[in-house]
């Protein structure tokens, strides 16, 4: 009937359900199967469910919609799942579920290993590009949001049945290290890497710290940017003399990776984001001259003013596309020409069928550039490279964050910042009193990556948002603590009951509150969906804030423990355990954690 039900299969929803009978009356009544799509209703005090299809095909056929409604609402007449089904305003359907259907859907999805979510219907090879950061710059808050749509997105991806690979893809391979290859030899020019005669073995500790290479570096580039022309020549020459196998540059060059890598890893494992190759630019380059090669057999190398281009303009753009860059004057290899070698080296060693690129909106023209002369080349199929851009991170200001100095905010600084507000915040609210000394830091820590990275989630992923920790942090609102919250609240309510002997039964719904969450566990499944095919996690961290509104208002209304109809606090029970183990199968998909106390 539509994408989202060609594109996966063991969707049991009542979404999917309610839309497939309403299609099959469309058909059998002469219309497109397409106008039975049934959605969550505009009006839920009034409805679950509606469909507006009656409208579009009455008016296409010059009928009367309400005898159109008429029509498709006779084949719902016998239909056991739905309460009321009926005609409002000019022609739309409105469907009320019944308390049966919601109880048998409830249980359905407890007795279910994947509470309710689908799979794809063909499974695909994925590549996820989400790192990007550069070798020698430790990373800053620039860097958050890549890192954490992408691990949610590896996430979802994988739960739904694709096989997904993950790459850091660090930038490792271009003129900036000759930029800093160059500074190390002003500053220690005894060092053996610079000695083209040298012949032992190179040092293996590392002449350099992490902290060198973040000093260096912008010093260097400044003196380049403010005219200093032969330090410029000598990093290109430096550059090329690198990518061609100089050995002591490459031994020297491996310094700077390894120091480089050991922070990143750190980093990233403090947002629980993880890779499965830790891969860089310069993993491209034995791809590189075969590469060449074969542009120019093709006819799409072209010389022009000393270097080698592609030309990927087409004749109907409505803007100027420039050529790719592929070999400098100097006889380098640029940027545009590892990330083409990149294509060449993935096809070779996984073959994919989607390389996702999450990276920043800025990037938007060089990835055309790209795609296009990887097309042109064969190296991919139109559709396979993919830019799933996002916005920016935000000041006051509506300009990139910076700190109150002027600087870029390191993504280490800011993890501990968050770390310290979540202290504040816990002890401030009087939780996590009776925790020692190690579980309050972990359940810390896990307050303060839910409150970093659930504010990243929930907003589109190309949507620029104002840094703000304070609000980020609160236990109240759309916030990752808040989620938290609630899923702590949960896993008191089910040790309770253990205390208590209560076990969950099946669940019976009865009372609207627990109508509405069962509702809002429902559509677990065609949130997954739309978060897959719109590459926008921000559509999970909606169903998830939701899901949990949903139980506050269910425990609110609703008490678990309470009162003497044992069976009614076993429903409940069951109701909770459930919703609990949905909420923390959507945290683990956005790449949170709950703790088990606070």
């Amino acid at each position: 009937m539509s994408d989202l039900t060609e594109a996966f299969v063991d969707s049991h929803d009542f979404k999917t359900q309610l839309s497939e009978t309403a299609g099959a009356a469309f058909v059998s009544e002469g219309f497109e199967a397409s106008a039975g799509r049934v959605n969550a209703s505009d009006r839920p005090d009034l409805a679950d469910f509606q469909c507006n299809g009656a409208l579009a095909v009455a008016k296409a056929a010059k009928a009367n919609p309400r005898e159109v409604a008429g029509k498709i609402i006779s084949h719902f007449s016998a239909d056991s799942r739905l309460k009321a089904v009926d005609i409002a305003g000019p022609g739309f359907l409105n469907f009320v579920l019944s308390e049966d259907a919601l109880s048998q859907r409830a249980n359905a999805l407890a007795s279910d290993a994947r509470l309710g979510a689908p799979k794809v219907a063909a499974k695909r090879k994925i590549i996820i590009d989400f790192g990007g950061p550069n070798v020698a710059k430790e990373m800053h808050i620039g860097h958050l949001r890549t890192a954490v749509i992408g691990e949610s997105l590896k996430r979802v991806m994988r739960f739904m049945g694709d096989e997904v690979m993950g790459d850091a893809h660090f930038g490792d391979w271009g003129y900036q290290m000759g930029l800093l290859i160059v500074a190390v030899s002003e500053e220690q020019p005894d060092l053996p890497y610079f000695d083209a005669a040298f012949t032992g073995d190179y040092p293996t500790e590392a002449p350099v710290s992490l902290e060198d290479l973040g000093r260096l570096y912008p010093a260097t580039a400044k003196r380049v940017k403010d005219g200093d022309e032969a330090l410029r020549d000598k990093a290109k020459v430096a550059t090329r003399e690198l990518q061609h196998g100089r050995v002591g540059y490459r031994a020297l060059w491996q310094h700077f990776v390894t120091v480089s890598r050991e922070a990143l890893i750190r980093d990233y494992g403090a947002l629980n984001v993880t890779f499965d190759w830790w891969k860089g630019e310069s993993d491209a380059d034995p791809y590189i001259e075969p590469m060449i090669v074969d542009l120019k057999a093709k006819g799409l190398l072209v010389p022009d003013q000393g270097a080698q281009i592609v030309r990927v303009a087409r004749e109907d753009d409505k803007k100027d596309i420039p050529p790719l860059l592929v070999v400098s004057s100097e006889g380098s290899s640029m940027y545009g020409t590892t990330d083409l070698a990149t294509i060449v080296q993935r096809n070779a060693e996984f073959g994919p069928d989607l390389t996702l690129y999450v990276v920043d909106q800025r990037q938007s023209a060089h990835f055309e550039q790209v795609y296009r002369a990887a097309y042109l080349a064969g190296y991919a199929k139109p559709g396979q490279l993919e830019h799933a851009a996002n916005g920016t991170v935000n000041g006051p200001d509506g300009t990139p964050f910076k700190t109150r100095d002027g600087g870029t905010l390191k993504l280490h600084d800011l993890v501990s910042q968050a770390v310290e507000k979540a202290t504040s915040r816990l002890h401030e609210a009087g939780l996590g009193e009776g925790l020692s000394e190690a579980e309050f830091a972990d359940t810390a820590h896990k307050v303060a990556v839910a409150a970093l990275k659930f504010a990243e989630l929930s907003n589109h992923r190309l949507t620029n948002y104002i840094f703000d920790l304070d609000r980020f942090m609160s236990f109240e609102g759309k916030t990752g603590p808040y989620l938290l919250y609630q899923a702590v609240r949960m896993k008191s309510i089910l040790r309770k009951a253990a205390d208590q002997g209560v076990s969950a039964s099946a669940i019976t719904v009865v009372e609207p509150a627990e109508r509405e969450l069962v509702l809002l566990l429902d559509a677990f499944d065609n949130a997954l969906k739309e978060t897959y095919l719109k590459r926008a996690p921000n559509l999970l961290a909606d169903h998830v804030y939701r899901l949990a509104q949903g139980f506050s208002k269910f425990y609110a209304n609703c008490p678990v423990l309470v009162g003497d109809d044992a069976a009614v606090k076993a429903s409940r029970l069951g109701l909770v355990t459930l919703t609990l183990k949905q909420l923390e199968l959507g945290l683990d998909l956005m790449g949170l954690s709950a703790p088990e106390q606070m």
